[in-house]
């Protein structure tokens, strides 16, 4: 049987240019993959920095407090048996317990003036805070333990605070209660042991107590409730979170921030955000929340019932940048896709080296993207480094087609490629519709465009 076909044409046909364009679409990862790191190692670096500037200034702020503390005596009854006379006495120790009282009302405000610090090409974000606390205790109550009052401490009590950045902490912090002012200080934790992780570049603190010295509760409290004021300011970074402990608890923060990130497990009733920062309120009942308002014993790990407010750059470059490579397998196959077409509608020949150089151009937007970032914003380095890419692959590629037509094209096509990359990549919410829409769309125009070409004949 006698056949025409020559082997060697195989290696000039559609099908051979197919798979080698395929190969070295997949031979390209290999240096994006490097790109990839390169933006995780620069974004590491940029936490560094940050987290070595917040260590200076002070660290995300915690606050759980102010809670009313009183000793009382529990006691602890053991049998010991004579051996010899078989006689049973009783011996009786007496214990140390405490118990926790969170204030009725419990009112706080917040002035939070931030600002940006740059160090090299790394920023962070830091704030000054100005804290008022104020509200009223009750009596407190130990009915419903059946403590006995001659086993009530009353003239040891005590007011304490958690709070995880001490070092951030201006000045010094006193409470008014009643007509009485007590100076807080550091003391051993009264609070379980819990450590405060950071979300984003902050120092990360284990929590510590503070307290007042020693009072008497029924000289102090002579009425059935008496108030409370007091004042402190920290030096912090990254956010704020507040325990409402109050039985009615509300709070109003007020910053020069203009991205606040409203957090935790309660989030304000008001807030009104401008350009000149932002205005935020809280209202919390002790009905939201899952804890009473006093303990015995001990005090409960209640980090997790806060109220947030994030301090932080919503968006950082090298998320930016981080987004943009992922699309690097998108852009490299479609505009091979679009050099592999006119070749075959236009008879012209590109050889594999020459696609090697135009996917090598492709992955330089990436580096490019990354260093013009560091020192300008993303917007303007995704336009320089587009800019700058498309112009050496269309003046490339006039000398490989030889003529002005197909450059054009190809220039347009990748100019739309990087405009809908850099759409999805400010979208948020809408990116998996609009790049699933736009696929479709290319993938469209690609079948409408090949829809006439006879593979069958496409030997060079």
């Amino acid at each position: 049987m006698e056949t025409n076909q020559n082997p060697k044409n195989f290696f000039h046909s559609a099908t051979a240019k197919i798979i080698m364009v395929g190969l070295l679409t997949l031979v390209l990862l290999i240096p994006l993959e490097y790109v990839k790191s390169l933006i995780l190692e620069r974004s590491d670096r940029q936490k560094e920095v940050i987290t070595d500037i917040n260590e200076k200034w002070g660290g995300s702020v915690y606050f759980y407090g102010p809670v009313l503390k009183v000793p009382y005596t529990t006691y602890t009854e053991t049998k010991v048996t004579d051996e010899k006379t078989k006689r049973v006495t009783i011996n009786r120790t007496a214990n140390t317990e405490y118990a926790y009282f969170f204030p009725d009302e419990l009112n706080a405000t917040a002035n939070v003036t931030t600002e940006e610090k740059h160090r090299s090409n790394y920023e962070s974000v830091l704030f000054s805070s100005k804290m008022n606390f104020k509200g009223n205790y009750a009596m407190p109550d130990f009915s419903t333990e059946s403590i006995a009052d001659a086993d009530i401490q009353w003239d040891k009590a005590t007011v304490i605070i958690e709070t995880n950045n001490i070092k951030g902490i201006k000045g010094e912090v006193a409470i008014n209660i009643g007509s009485q002012k007590y100076i807080f200080e550091p003391s051993s934790n009264d609070f379980e042991s819990i450590s405060i992780e950071p979300k984003y570049g902050a120092v990360s603190t284990n929590n510590a107590a503070l307290t007042t010295k020693s009072f008497n509760v029924k000289e102090l409290f002579n009425t059935k409730s008496v108030p409370f004021n007091f004042d402190i300011s920290y030096n912090g970074s990254e956010y704020i979170r507040i325990v409402p402990i109050g039985k009615q608890t509300t709070a109003k923060m007020t910053s020069n921030w203009t991205s606040p990130g409203f957090q935790g497990d309660f989030i304000p009733e008001n807030k009104n955000i401008t350009e000149s920062g932002f205005t935020a309120e809280w209202k919390i009942s002790f009905l939201n929340r899952p804890f009473v308002q006093q303990h015995f014993g001990k005090l409960p790990n209640l980090s997790e019932y806060s109220f947030d407010v994030d301090f932080v750059i919503p968006v950082n470059q090298y998320q930016q940048s981080e987004r943009a490579a992922k699309y690097g397998f998108l852009v490299i196959g479609l505009t091979f896709l679009v050099f592999f077409l006119i070749q075959t509608i236009s008879k012209i020949n590109i050889h594999i080296f020459q696609y090697s150089m135009i996917g090598l151009a492709l992955i330089m937007f990436y580096t490019l993207l990354i260093s013009i970032t560091e020192h300008s914003s993303f917007k303007f380095a995704y336009a320089i480094a587009g800019a700058a890419v498309i112009v050496m692959i269309g003046l490339y590629s006039i000398s490989i087609l030889k003529n002005k037509k197909f450059p054009l094209l190809i220039t347009a096509s990748l100019g739309a490629l990087y405009t809908f990359i850099y759409v999805i990549i400010q979208l948020e919410n809408y990116a998996l519709l609009v790049g699933s829409i736009g696929l479709f769309l290319i993938l469209g125009t690609v079948m409408y465009v090949s829809r006439k070409i006879d593979w069958s004949n496409t030997h060079s």
